[in-house]
């Protein structure tokens, strides 16, 4: 029987490698691919840091309108920046701590808020301190640094009027104090001023300044409660007309333009050299501190453009962000929205005055 031998197949040696001219194609088509790939990458994680400020602003203008429907009125701007939150005080004039300490419980940091309470002397002093290093992710934009501590400028413990800090004391030549700090402020109004150089008059001796008042005493007693009472006084040389300002009590009914045609809180500008260095007059302090351009800021004509972060630039009253396309600004009614840096700047001042009766385009921002 004859058998069929399965035909002969021919073999060759196949490559073993690349050729040089093969590998650099490849790394070519590589590098393309990658030049084309990384900013829409880059664009899409700055799409998801922005929205996670957005965010913060919302949950920040929500915990502002949960105050005022519980105390009658918004968060107030507090004292200076020599004091900070402090339990015992209340929510009101006489609370010396400004809006990012009174927003605390409506932001499911009730216990920060009160972590001074029914202490005294070195434990106070160290609650205190716990407070103001503790950093909270939700007054941190994502974009503009890291959510961590950050040195503030002062070297001593005394730098503080409140008796929190009386027992404290910082040695010469320690290493700069870290701090939790904001990239939100609150709107002071449409015209820079600084209400607290008209000083208190009478038995309110003892001011210290922007730090504000030198006691406790002087900051409650009738003269005290008087002069703040001023900056809510429509002629007044001092007269704040945002919505949270140096012992402001704004209530909702006092916004006579509506809540949806005035700013509350927004991104505030810091320039880039200063951000990790507690050198910028904007942010040279820390977040639970009373009225300061640390968290408060203006947009009055005196102010300027509101502008992207940018090295170079100190403009520590104005709004601003670091994002490339805007600044987020929430409104009285609880909305956020990213306004243009390009923004009209009279719509910008009349958004920051609560009752200046003026009509709003809404298509101009």
């Amino acid at each position: 029987m004859l058998r069929l031998m399965p035909p002969r197949r021919s073999f060759r040696s196949l490559p073993t490698a690349f050729t040089l001219v093969e590998l650099l194609v490849v790394i070519t088509i590589i590098g393309i691919l990658m030049g084309l790939l990384l900013p829409a990458v880059q664009s899409a994680r700055e799409a998801a840091r922005q929205t996670q400020c957005s965010n913060n602003l919302r949950q920040l203008a929500l915990a502002a309108l949960q105050h005022e429907a519980a105390n009658r009125f918004l968060p107030t701007g507090g004292w200076g920046f020599g004091w900070v939150g402090d339990p015992d005080h209340g929510f009101g004039m006489g609370q010396p701590g400004g809006w990012i300490y009174n927003a605390l419980p409506y932001i499911d940091q009730r216990n920060l808020h009160d972590s001074q309470l029914g202490t005294t002397g070195v434990a106070r002093a160290n609650a205190a301190w716990t407070m103001i290093q503790t950093p909270l992710a939700i007054i941190n934009c994502p974009t503009r640094r890291p959510l961590k501590l950050y040195p503030t400028w002062f070297t001593s413990a005394s730098y503080f009027c409140t008796p929190a800090f009386a027992s404290v004391s910082v040695p010469p030549g320690a290493p700069p104090i870290l701090v939790s700090k904001t990239d939100y402020a609150g709107n002071a109004g449409d015209s820079w001023a600084e209400p607290h150089d008209v000083g208190f008059s009478g038995t309110s001796a003892g001011y210290n300044g922007d730090a504000g008042p030198g006691t406790y005493a002087a900051g409650t007693n009738p003269d005290g409660i008087a002069k703040w009472k001023r900056f809510s006084t429509p002629g007044d040389i001092a007269y704040q007309t945002g919505v949270i300002y140096e012992a402001s009590t704004v209530k909702i009914a006092n916004i006579t333009d509506g809540p949806s045609n005035t700013y509350l809180i927004g991104e505030k500008h810091l320039m880039v050299d200063n951000y990790e260095n507690g050198a910028d007059e904007g942010d040279n302090e820390n977040a639970m501190m009373g009225f300061n351009e640390d968290i408060c800021r203006w947009a009055g004509p005196n102010i300027g453009s509101p502008h992207q972060d940018a090295p170079g630039v100190l403009d520590p009253n104005n709004f601003g962000s670091a994002h490339p396309n805007g600044f987020g600004m929430t409104f009285c009614d609880g909305r956020v929205q990213v306004i243009s840096f390009s923004i009209d700047l009279n719509i910008h001042h009349l958004l920051a005055n609560r009752a200046d009766g003026q009509a709003i385009d809404a298509t101009k921002y």
